[in-house]
């Protein structure tokens, strides 16, 4: 006689952390958390003293990643420019979150001459150059962490809108949706109970997706010079402050731009991952 048994089913980390690429990505990850929050302090060094006669020096048991052209110490301002990049990160995909999901909710929700109106001035937005829009807003608003914060939140909600939007409107298709609505359930529990968290996992792919998006783009404007001011630091400006040495000294221009890129790229490879997961899962 034979014994049947069931195996249970994988849960959603271990089939999240299967692959080992997700686990270093999110190794390096908590690498360059725990370094921007701690790196100044293991260093010795403030972020904006000079040293100048100590300038452009190469990485040393004393400056780890060198120093600039005022003398100042490179790991220290990479670690200042690290919490920079995932405030503004985290931030703007916060406000893509609320703004985004609330906007795409109701619209599909409440539908008719609201939905027309709220979806038209979504792709009046999105046909528009978005980073010129950014540029234009942050000249408007100003340098600095906040201005740019906003100006990449007021352009970047629109394409988490248009998921949210999709998703809801196929989830109101569903059956158990239909007989939710003809049993006369309230507007908050059909939009608690059935809509919030059949949209959760799409929501939470496309705000990790948002995060390196606003990271770079944070980088570009400050490589340009209309984003964090000196003597503040972010790796774009990093970058912009190194392209006049970059030949002779290409450790000012190395450090931050491999910093930003492999930041970039392991949030990318999470959301995959978490994206993967998540269709299995459901």
């Amino acid at each position: 006689m034979y014994e049947i048994t069931f195996k249970p089913a994988p849960s959603f980390w271990t089939l999240f952390l299967k692959s080992r690429i997700t686990r270093v990505s999110l190794l390096i990850l908590l690498s360059v958390g725990l370094m921007a929050l701690f790196g100044p302090l293991i260093s010795g060094h403030e972020f904006d003293h000079t040293h100048l006669p100590l300038k452009n020096s190469p990485p040393s048991w004393k400056f780890w990643f060198g120093t600039d052209d005022l003398g100042r110490d490179l790991f220290t301002r990479v670690c200042y420019g690290a919490r920079v990049s995932i405030i503004i990160g985290f931030a703007a995909a916060f406000i893509d979150l609320i703004v985004g999901v609330t906007w795409g909710a109701t619209s599909a929700f409440l539908g008719g001459i609201y939905d027309q109106i709220s979806m038209r001035l979504c792709d009046i937005l999105a046909s528009l150059p978005k980073l010129l829009v950014v540029m234009m807003l942050t000249l408007v608003l100003g340098s600095g962490l906040w201005p740019i914060i906003i100006a990449i939140a007021l352009i970047g909600w629109v394409p988490m809108a248009r998921i949210v939007r999709g998703e809801v409107l196929a989830i109101m298709r569903q059956d158990y949706m239909l007989s939710g609505i003809a049993i006369g359930a309230s507007y908050p529990r059909l939009f608690f109970r059935y809509l919030v968290p059949n949209v959760i996992s799409v929501v939470t792919v496309a705000t990790t997706m948002t995060i390196p998006k606003a990271i770079f783009l944070e980088a570009f404007l400050s490589f340009l010079g209309i984003g964090v001011q000196a003597p503040y630091a972010s790796w774009g400006t990093m970058a912009h402050e190194a392209l006049s040495g970059m030949i002779y000294y290409p450790w000012r221009l190395f450090f931050p731009a491999a910093f930003m890129s492999i930041t970039i790229i392991c949030f990318n490879v999470i959301g995959d991952a978490l994206q993967q997961t998540l269709r299995t899962k459901l």
